[in-house]
C-alpha cells in the first residue's frame, strides 16, 4: 500500500483542508494569559486574531450497577491567528499548536508557513517534548470538477480502499452508504487513520452543495515522546508516508484528471 512512484504536485488537487498538529504536555500559562509575545512574533504573517472557547464533550465514566457518571468539562481556550486572506491559520491551545490551510498547493509552502510559529512557540513556551505529530489531508473528489461525471468511484480509487464499492456485482447506485475506516500501524513509527466513502461536503453553515463527493480523509501521525528538535523531521516523515499512501490509492484515471506536474 506504499507507492514508490515519484511525488507529484497536482494543478487540480481536490484538497479541502490540510492540518498539521503538534500535541504537547499541557502548558497552563497558554490558557491563563493572552499570548501577546507569541502574537508579536508571528503577526507580520498572521495579523488576524480571534479568541474561541471550544466546548469539550462531557466525560462519561461507567460505574458498575449504577448510572454512568457524566462529568462536564471546562471549555478550552483556543487562540487563532490567520493570514490576511484567511488561507492559513495557526491555532494555539494549552495542549497543541496547529497549522491549517484551506487552499493547499505544495508541501514546501505549507511547511515554511509553520517554521516561524513553531520556532516562536518552542522559544517562548519550551515544551518538554511533543506527544503527537500529525498531518491530515482531507480530500473530496468531485466528479464534476474533475470532468469525470460518468466515471464510477471504482475507476478512481484502487479496490483495497473502496471495500464493497469496488464490487463488480453490485452497482454503485445500490448503496445508500458505504464507507471504510482504518486505524493501523505503518512503517516509520507512524500510524494511519483513514476514512473513505461517498458523502456530502458541508462548509460551516453552508449546505448548498448537493454533489456527492468521494471523501478521502487521511491522517498520519507519530506518537510518543518526540524530542522538540526532531519536530521538523517528524513532520517530514508523516508527509512522506501520507504521500505514498495517497499515490497508491488513486488510479491512473484520477491521477490524470488532477493534472499532475513534476
Amino acid at each position: 500500500m506504499f507507492s514508490q512512484e515519484e511525488r507529484c504536485i497536482y494543478r487540480n488537487n481536490q484538497l479541502v483542508e490540510v492540518i498539521c498538529q503538534l500535541r504537547f504536555p499541557t502548558i497552563l500559562s497558554i490558557a491563563a494569559r493572552e499570548p501577546a509575545d507569541f502574537q508579536d512574533a508571528i503577526r507580520g504573517v498572521f495579523p488576524r486574531y480571534q479568541l474561541r472557547q471550544d466546548q469539550i464533550p462531557a466525560k462519561v465514566t461507567a460505574v458498575p450497577g449504577q448510572q454512568p457518571k457524566i462529568e462536564p468539562q471546562k471549555p478550552v481556550t483556543n487562540h487563532q491567528f490567520s493570514t490576511a486572506d484567511g488561507r492559513f491559520r495557526i491555532n494555539l491551545t494549552q495542549d497543541f499548536i496547529s497549522l491549517t490551510c484551506s487552499r493547499y498547493t505544495r508541501w514546501e509552502e505549507f511547511a515554511k508557513m509553520m517554521d516561524k510559529p513553531l520556532a516562536s512557540f518552542i522559544k517562548l513556551y519550551q515544551p518538554a517534548y511533543f506527544e503527537r505529530v500529525g498531518l491530515r489531508y482531507l480530500n473530496a473528489f468531485s466528479r464534476r470538477d474533475l470532468d469525470l461525471e460518468d466515471t464510477p468511484w471504482k475507476e478512481m480509487l484502487e479496490p483495497a480502499y473502496l471495500g464493497l464499492l469496488a464490487s463488480e456485482d453490485v452497482p454503485e447506485r445500490a448503496f445508500t452508504r458505504c464507507t471504510q475506516d482504518v486505524d493501523a500501524a505503518i512503517p516509520g513509527g507512524c500510524r494511519m487513520k483513514l476514512h473513505v466513502g461517498p458523502g456530502l461536503l458541508k462548509r460551516g453553515s453552508d449546505d448548498s452543495d448537493k454533489e456527492v463527493k468521494l471523501i478521502f480523509d487521511l491522517d498520519v501521525s507519530m506518537s510518543g515522546n518526540v524530542p522538540v528538535n526532531m519536530a521538523a523531521a517528524s513532520m517530514q516523515t508523516v508527509h512522506t508516508q501520507a504521500g505514498s499512501i495517497f499515490r497508491d490509492a488513486v488510479t491512473d484515471t484520477l491521477h490524470d484528471a488532477m493534472e499532475p506536474e513534476r
